[in-house]
């Protein structure tokens, strides 16, 4: 543990010097999303400048690839997302940042990695991720008077060291302040002020990202459809998390979709399309009418041993607190209807927003339990009164009221999978851990 600290804090004491040194380098790099033959690549200057990356197979550097090669500009931020596609799948693959020409060194080593191609050829390769909700990055300036609400940034670090192969920003990936919503140049300094975090880099450095956002990331506390700057607010989540899209069906939002050897990930958008919690005479909604089509459908589709929905809110939770989806009784009631309805298989909720951990399993009767893990915060404040909230559906032993992630790990070989959830607090140390076999998520006609 000592060398482990000692290690962490020269990592943190060459990342400043790097930051501090003139390179041109604001924040990353970062790896975004992973398919077989593309990868997105990330990166922030302070000013316009050239960046591009070189990369290679792990031990094949005498046979080097490069992306495109950008400008930086200041009406975004000074980021690129760089693509590169010079890719075979199945690889590990490092690379290097090159800034005005120049190469930018790191004290830590940044990879990526290409998904394989196992179909019709092995079973499904088994993989990890982390994931959590809720990370407030403390600014006296613009903070609220008294105890700084964030903290424990070595959250960042712990979850580098469990080397899970990408993370999932369950929202509130920012909190933006009163100064910040109104204007774009107050979005734009916030993601960047967020991103610049030293030890927040060298998980950006070589753990692939996805994010969906929440009402922090969105616009004020338990924002709706209703906050006028909701499109730069979508813009500058667009600018900082390149996933692979934004919107379904030509809709603007942050609604996408993606896959990890034989899992789906539905990431839905809880924020563009909400009404008014208070308004009554509406067509009262937190994902919509198009939006659940499009998960229904997405569901019947898919073929994954598990279906992943990642939504900012509590789902499964029946208690109508705070911002919870069961205060939106009739679309709660639709979306649940439909699963059991078309006989999907496989559903498994992730959820954040809450400020505290819990599973979550709704028993259904005939039917296969449906699960919720709710991991948050990363570091945000704890709410510690949810301890005592009186959810029905609360696993126990699974509350957990203070700063935390997870790491979600899929294995086994096929019809024998099985999913594993950890709970990690800031130190690394585990808390608890829950494991679901695939045949426990089977309906009976299929």
């Amino acid at each position: 543990m000592r060398h482990f600290l000692q290690l962490l804090f020269a990592m943190f004491i060459l990342s400043s010097e790097i930051y501090s040194s003139g390179t041109l380098l604001q924040s990353g790099p970062m790896v975004g999303y992973s398919d077989m033959v593309e990868v997105s690549l990330w990166v922030q200057t302070t000013e316009q400048a050239k960046v591009k990356f070189y990369y290679w197979v792990d031990m094949q550097s005498d046979n080097r690839f490069v992306t495109d090669e950008v400008f930086t500009k200041k009406q975004n931020a000074f980021t690129a997302t760089l693509i590169a596609n010079q890719v075979e799948p199945g690889n590990q693959y490092t690379y290097e940042l090159y800034i005005n020409d120049n190469k930018i060194e790191f004290p830590y080593p940044l990879k990526f990695q290409t998904q394989k191609l196992w179909q019709w050829r092995t079973d499904a390769p088994d993989f990890s991720f982390a994931m959590g909700s809720g990370s407030y990055i403390n600014e006296m300036l613009y903070d609220r008077p008294g105890e700084p609400y964030g903290g424990e940034y070595e959250i960042f670090s712990s979850i580098y060291q469990q080397e899970p192969d990408f993370m999932l920003w369950l929202g509130d990936n920012i909190y933006l302040r009163e100064p910040d919503w109104n204007t774009r140049s107050g979005i734009l300094y916030r993601y960047t002020h967020t991103r610049s975090l030293p030890e927040m880099q060298p998980l950006l450095g070589s753990v692939h990202h996805y994010a969906i956002w929440d009402d922090h990331d969105f616009g004020p506390n338990d924002s709706d459809r209703s906050f006028w700057n909701k499109e730069t607010t979508l813009e500058g989540f667009k600018l900082f998390f390149p996933n692979l899209g934004y919107g379904i069906n030509g809709n603007p939002g942050t609604t996408t979709f993606f896959q990890w050897s034989d899992v789906d990930f539905f990431l839905l958008d809880n924020r563009y399309y909400r009404s008014p919690l208070h308004r009554e005479f509406t067509n009262r909604q937190i994902l919509g009418d198009e939006q659940i089509e499009w998960l229904i459908d997405a569901l019947c589709y898919s073929k994954a041993v598990f279906k992943v929905i990642v939504i900012g809110g509590q789902f499964l939770n029946p208690l109508p607190l705070y911002e919870n989806h069961a205060n939106y009784p009739e679309e709660r009631k639709k979306i649940l209807d439909l699963i059991e309805q078309e006989n999907i298989s496989g559903v498994v909720f992730i959820t954040g927003d809450r400020h505290f951990t819990e599973i979550a399993k709704l028993d259904r009767d005939g039917n296969y339990p449906l699960y919720e893990f709710t991991v948050s915060p990363l570091t945000s404040g704890p709410c510690t009164p949810c301890l005592e909230e009186p959810n029905p559906f609360r696993v126990e032993g699974t509350a957990v009221i203070e700063r935390n992630f997870a790491i979600m790990t899929i294995t086994g070989i096929r019809n024998n999978r099985e999913l594993t959830c950890k709970i990690y607090n800031a130190r690394g140390e585990e808390l608890w851990n829950y494991s679901i076999h695939e045949n426990d998520l089977k309906t009976h006609n299929k």
